[in-house]
């Protein structure tokens, strides 16, 4: 089952792919006559529109938040990595200030 945040969001997607297929139906509706396409115009912003649809909702909700867990993953590893780089200069100068205070 989907989560409230990842069902928003389909959601939300599917208002703007029908909103923007219903401007433009808007829009060809009235060139049909004008072009003399017939209905070609219209079914394929409806077709387009649908099989639009069908992606957003068929859309695994487990290789997103799979995908955001690798990511978390990969991130913390990088950061993990960059303490480990941080520290071991914050060593290394350390022993080279010591060094010249010895050697004054």
């Amino acid at each position: 089952m989907a989560s409230n945040s990842e069902t928003d969001i389909r959601v939300s997607a599917t208002g703007k792919i029908w909103g923007f297929a219903t401007g433009m139906l808007a829009i060809c509706i009235p060139l049909v006559p004008v072009t003399r396409s017939g209905p070609i115009l219209p079914l394929a912003v409806v077709t387009g529109a649908a099989i639009s649809t069908v992606a957003v909702w068929r859309s695994s909700d487990n290789d997103a938040s799979h995908n955001l867990a690798n990511r978390i993953k990969n991130l913390e590893q990088r950061v993990a990595d960059l303490e480990t780089i941080c520290s071991s200069q914050e060593i290394e100068l350390q022993r080279r200030i010591r060094r010249l205070d010895t050697e004054d």
